[in-house]
């Protein structure tokens, strides 16, 4: 590939599940690389598993991929649509002497395998009929189609990540391309499309590394460029082990449930093997201006919940409000519950600046908001009902005429109020504002007692402050 050739690259999930975290990062790997030099990014939906693939995981797999943010070039391309454009370049290969017709049958090669592991020998399958003359086969006899691997010497591959990677070419047997059945393979599918869709960089989990060489094998049997190889590390639980359901491995759309926003995801993922410097926190814009394959790491990356929720508090704070309001609108949607009158949305918005900087997801975020939501008389929790005893029930009945004299309803101005009315009884500000904390939002923890008031208004403080006051 020359300086001025395009990039494109491309990811080929198959449709068997949930968008997983690994699937994930590696979408958005190539998204990055393609994204930051003008290039294209591709999607492929690896399909030909026709008992697993369902059309359901196949949208999931879009709209996590929406919900991320990683928009692809043209329309998504079907592997199982494309057979015959697979059988059609395995015929192809067979008239260069690339490929032939292998009429083994099944016992034949179950033989031969346990015969090789008595020996001691590896389980390469060594086809009777790769040299042989076709006009040998008996007549109507089921074939598959094999790669004519080469015999003797090393298959490398140059990989952008990996580096050199040699495998010895008496260890990669004539694998099969197309199937008795017809059904083409999906080694050999891979390279086809990859082909076709003009693929330039193939970036994946590093467990797909044996496959670049089988893969090598068949660009070279059609006299095709082979694309560059990128095999990036795996993700690993905290435990150092490979990252499973019992880490918390599930669908982006389980992280979208639990309140992540969608560029604090793209931040946390890309820093899952890759580095730039110390910069921990940065914008997709940086990311896409940074993103390099020389900044890819060869060991396993360890996902962190820790970690991803304080980056999503951080992309929180300095997310716009409106935008932040957008995102919650957008959660309660995808999760099927009812949005936000236009009234609820303006107190939320009004509250935002108080509320984001005390949460780490949009659910925290929306609970935090509870007192909002809530409709007299309030709830309690344990702590905020314990804070409401009678002295303190006292204290609110005595500040309640203060409070309805009060010209200035803003937050500082309430709270040199209530500091006044504390200071002049003798008392700390935390004795009145704990329980009119407790009274105006059911909890004892809660924003800034003081803004809560300003969102309220000065009808629904009083009229909350009224239900618990002796």
């Amino acid at each position: 590939m020359t300086q001025t050739d395009r990039i494109v690259t491309r990811f080929a999930p198959s449709p068997t599940g949930y968008l997983h975290i690994g699937g994930a990062r590696t979408a958005l790997f190539n998204w990055l690389y393609a994204r930051g030099r003008g290039g294209k990014f591709l999607l492929r939906i690896e399909d030909t598993d026709r008992a697993r693939s369902t059309p359901e995981a196949t949208e999931a797999i879009f709209a996590g991929l929406r919900w991320l943010g990683l928009d692809w070039d043209g329309e998504a391309i079907s592997q199982f649509a494309r057979a015959e454009r697979h059988r059609e370049v395995a015929d192809a290969m067979i008239a260069r002497g690339g490929a032939y017709r292998c009429y083994a049958t099944k016992e034949e090669v179950d033989a031969a395998r346990a015969q090789a592991v008595a020996e001691k020998r590896p389980q390469r399958f060594d086809s009777p009929w790769r040299d042989r003359d076709p006009a040998d086969a008996p007549e109507g006899a089921p074939f598959v189609i094999r790669l004519k691997a080469p015999r003797d010497g090393e298959t490398t591959v140059e990989d952008a990540v990996q580096g050199t990677v040699r495998w010895s070419n008496d260890q990669l047997d004539d694998l099969i391309l197309v199937r008795s059945d017809g059904a083409p393979t999906y080694m050999h599918a891979v390279v086809v499309d990859d082909q076709d869709m003009g693929v330039t960089h193939v970036i994946r989990g590093d467990d797909h590394l044996t496959n670049a060489a089988r893969q090598s094998l068949i660009y070279a049997a059609m006299g095709w460029e082979t694309p560059v190889f990128a095999h990036i590390p795996l993700i690993h639980g905290p435990d150092g082990a490979k990252l499973s359901k019992r880490h918390g491995a599930l669908g982006v759309e389980a992280y979208r449930d639990m309140g992540y926003l969608p560029a604090a995801m793209r931040n946390y993922l890309a820093r899952l093997g890759w580095g730039h410097g110390d910069d921990e926190y940065f914008s997709t814009e940086q990311a896409t201006e940074w993103f390099d394959l020389s900044g890819v790491g060869r060991a396993p990356a360890r996902f962190d919940f820790a970690k991803l929720a304080d980056l999503n508090g951080r992309h929180m704070r300095d997310a716009d409000d409106s935008a932040l309001l957008a995102e919650i609108d957008a959660l309660l949607a995808a999760q099927q519950k009812p949005q936000l009158d236009e009234a609820t949305r303006a107190t939320l918005l009004q509250a935002m600046p108080g509320l984001k900087v005390r949460a780490k997801t949009l659910i925290e975020l929306l609970d935090n908001a509870y007192y909002i939501f809530a409709q007299r008389p309030l709830d309690f929790d344990e702590k905020a009902a314990k804070l409401l005893d009678a002295p303190a029930r006292d204290i609110l009945a005595k500040l309640t005429p203060v409070l309805r004299d009060a010209s200035d309803w803003r937050s500082a101005a309430l709270e040199e109020v209530v500091r006044n009315f504390a200071e002049a009884r003798d008392m700390k500000l935390g004795k009145v504002a704990q329980p009119l904390r407790a009274a105006l939002t059911g909890r004892a923890v809660s924003p800034g007692v003081f803004e809560v008031m300003e969102t309220l208004g000065p009808s629904e403080t009083l009229a909350r402050i009224a239900d618990q006051a002796s």
